[in-house]
């Protein structure tokens, strides 16, 4: 069975990727910020193995997976958690850009620097869940955008450097989703929420497991998904 690491498993599209990957028998191996959200991950998916760090700070990750059993194998590497705050450029205090690149750019790539090593030995693939705002920016959008762009970079990038050790890489770039972090971007934005005007996370899940299940002779490189008219 195919082995994938997982952040953002807690809900929205990590939680419905996550549930799939489970109830087709798939190998799990789910981030958790701390212990407690380690605790709550293994009880909704009883198979699945958990590692412990956050990703608000990425300089600390390698330090709290020195105390854990890591993976020997992984096939995947998928990069769903993700955080937003809203603000103008005039506005927006340093402390939360600098949360926003520190968890959304800096942790997947150390994340990511931190397990090639097993990925190259599968083969295996790098997934990024960007978002639309990775490729444009709206006004109030400027901190989120800025990682989300860095983000595309990152994945660029990777894709030139890692082609030679047969380690694909993907890019996914969902509108708006019914997910939590919706729920508080609309509060953000003084909006009323009405899940059902958004992309299904069900939907997202869909399209992340045809890019991991893709035969090995291509690769989805970027995948955009909008809304259904």
């Amino acid at each position: 069975m195919a082995v994938h690491l997982i952040t953002g498993a807690g809900s929205g599209i990590g939680a419905a990727l996550a549930q799939r990957l489970h109830d087709r028998g798939d190998d799990l191996v789910l981030l958790a910020r701390d212990a407690g959200r380690a605790r709550e991950l293994a009880s909704r998916f009883p198979r699945a193995a958990t590692l412990v760090g956050d990703l608000a700070q990425p300089g600390r990750l390698s330090w709290a997976f020195s105390k854990q059993p890591l993976p020997e194998r992984i096939d995947s590497l998928v990069h769903v958690a993700g955080v937003v705050d809203l603000g103008p450029v005039a506005d927006l205090p340093s402390s939360l850009w600098e949360q926003q690149l520190a968890v959304n750019l800096v942790a997947p790539a150390e994340l990511t620097r931190l397990m090639l090593p097993v990925l190259r030995v599968s083969r295996g693939q790098v997934l990024f869940v960007n978002s639309g705002a990775g490729l444009r920016a709206n006004a109030d959008w400027g901190a989120y955008a800025a990682s989300k762009h860095g983000l595309k970079a990152l994945a660029d990038a990777l894709r030139a450097e890692e082609a030679e050790h047969g380690v694909r890489v993907t890019t996914v770039y969902p509108g708006r989703t019914a997910t939590p972090m919706q729920e508080k971007v609309h509060r953000q934005e003084g909006a009323d929420y009405v899940a059902e005007r958004f992309i299904d996370p069900e939907s997202v899940a869909t399209s992340i497991l045809t890019a991991l299940d893709l035969p090995r002779d291509a690769q989805i490189t970027d995948l955009s998904i909008r809304p259904g008219i």
